[in-house]
C-alpha cells in the first residue's frame, strides 16, 4: 500500500548561536555543535557548513517520498522566524512553519501578535525549557493565557513540547478548558520512555488536541531499528485515544545522525502492529487534516544504486 506521508516535526536553521540555561550553543564544523558544555554531532557529518537548510530537507523529503513537513522550533537552535517565514513563502505546498517567541522573559505577547500579523499560522512553545535554574514560567500565567486566547481567536495552532511525565499536564488541562477551540499538537510523543508519558497522551481525548511522534526514534535509540518498543508505544497510544489523534514526526535533522530519514518512518510501515488504514492516518492523513495541507506533491520511488 502506498501512503501519503507528512512529517509533523522537523527543524531548520541557518546557524545555531544561542544560550540556554546560561550555557552556549554554537555551530562548529562537520555537523558538530558546542552544546551546553560539550561537542555534539548535531547534524550528519556531510552537512559540513552547519547550515540546516530547507533545500537539504527537501532533498531528503523527495528521496524518502515525504510530501510535506511541519517545521517547529526550539530554543537550542535560536530564533529562526525570519528564515522560516521565507521558507514557507517559497515552498507553501511543502512546508507549514511555526513561529517562536522568547517565552523565558515577559513581553512575548507582543512578539506573538507580531508573528500573527506577519502571517504565521502556528506558534511553538518549548515548554520543557520553561522549567530551569532561573525558575519556572507557568503555561497558565496571565500573559501566556492572553497569547493563547489571541491564537484561538485567529485560528492559529499551538505546537508544544512538554516536560517529562505529568509535570505540565494540569496546566495543559486548564489551557484546553479555557481555549476549547485552540488546536494543540503535543510533541515527542508525550516523552514516551519517561515515566507517566501516558498522561500527556491522554490530553488528546480532548477534540482539539493531537500527539505527534517527533523524536520517538531518539527516545528509543537504545533499542535501535526497527524500534519495536516505539511501535508498541504507538499501539498503546492508539488504544488510549484513537489512531486519529496521532501523527508521525521525525525530529529531523538530529535523529538522522543515527538513522536515515526514510528509516524514521519505515519501521512503522513494516510493522504488523497497525493496519494499513491506521498507518495511512498516522503517517500523513491526520496531519493533512489537522494542519490544513491542500494538494500535495506525489513523489516517485527512486531506486538506489545499491539495490
Amino acid at each position: 500500500m502506498e501512503y501519503t506521508i507528512i512529517d509533523a516535526h522537523t527543524h531548520l536553521w541557518i546557524r545555531q548561536d544561542t544560550v540556554v540555561d546560561g550555557m552556549p550553543i554554537r555551530t562548529q564544523e562537520n555537523g558538530r555543535s558546542l552544546f551546553m558544555g560539550e561537542v555534539r554531532q548535531m547534524l550528519p557529518p556531510f552537512m559540513t557548513d552547519g547550515r540546516n537548510t530547507a533545500e537539504v530537507l527537501l532533498s531528503n523529503m523527495d528521496y524518502a517520498q515525504v510530501s510535506a513537513a511541519v517545521v517547529t522550533q526550539e530554543f537550542i537552535d535560536g530564533m529562526q522566524n525570519d528564515y522560516l517565514h521565507e521558507v514557507e513563502r517559497r515552498w507553501p505546498q511543502r512546508f507549514f512553519v511555526c513561529g517562536l517567541c522568547e517565552f523565558r522573559r515577559p513581553g512575548f505577547l507582543r512578539q506573538a501578535e507580531s508573528l500573527a500579523g506577519a502571517g504565521f499560522r502556528a506558534i511553538k512553545i518549548p515548554a520543557q525549557r520553561l522549567i530551569g535554574p532561573a525558575g519556572r514560567v507557568w503555561l497558565t500565567s496571565d500573559e501566556m493565557m492572553q497569547m493563547l486566547h489571541m491564537m484561538e481567536q485567529r485560528g492559529m495552532i499551538l505546537s508544544i513540547d512538554l516536560a517529562d511525565g505529568d509535570t505540565q499536564v494540569a496546566e495543559m488541562e486548564e489551557i484546553v478548558s479555557e481555549c476549547p477551540r485552540l488546536k494543540i499538537a503535543i510533541g515527542h510523543f508525550g516523552m514516551v520512555t519517561r515515566p507517566g508519558w501516558q498522561s500527556q497522551v491522554r490530553l488528546a481525548r480532548h477534540p482539539n488536541v493531537r500527539i505527534e511522534s517527533g523524536g520517538i526514534t531518539w527516545l528509543f535509540n537504545d533499542e535501535f531499528y526497527p524500534f519495536r518498543g516505539a511501535v508498541r508505544a504507538i499501539r498503546e497510544a492508539a488504544d488510549l485515544v484513537g489512531i486519529d489523534k496521532l501523527m508521525w514526526g521525525s525530529d529531523y535533522p538530529r535523529t538522522i545522525t543515527a538513522i536515515t530519514y526514510r528509516m524514521s518512518y519505515d519501521f512503522v510501515v513494516k510493522s504488523d502492529a497497525l493496519t494499513d488504514e491506521e498507518k495511512a492516518l498516522f503517517l500523513g492523513g491526520n496531519a493533512r487534516e489537522f494542519y490544513g495541507f491542500g494538494e500535495l506533491v506525489r513523489l516517485p520511488y527512486i531506486k538506489n544504486m545499491s539495490e
